[in-house]
């Protein structure tokens, strides 16, 4: 009974240090910059956009989620961070960014 223990704590221990280094961020290997809106700079309008992304194995951006930040200047964010490219990986994975404006 131990040894099945031993052997399924072993497991699990395995299993999460392969996620946590599949989890690594990922470096950004092209990026546009956002067009900054008109009305936006009429406003003196400035601030930080957070985006969640979903990136695909080959480094793509599969998907983006706006998160916060002004909603005048997310569009921009948005259109601009879906033609980054990202270093590839072994799967899909998730990141977090700030555009600034």
């Amino acid at each position: 009974m131990k040894t099945i223990a031993k052997i399924l704590l072993y497991t699990i221990l395995a299993g999460n240090l392969l996620h946590g280094a599949d989890q690594q961020e990922r470096k950004i290997v092209s990026r546009e910059d956002p067009e900054y809106p008109a009305i936006a700079m009429k406003m003196n309008l400035h601030g930080t956009v957070k985006l969640k992304v979903w990136i695909n194995a080959d480094g793509s951006v599969r998907r983006l989620e706006y998160i916060g930040g002004h909603p005048l200047l997310a569009e921009s964010a948005l259109k601009a961070v879906k033609n980054w490219k990202y270093q590839s990986g072994a799967r899909e994975s998730t990141s977090q960014v700030e555009v600034k404006f």
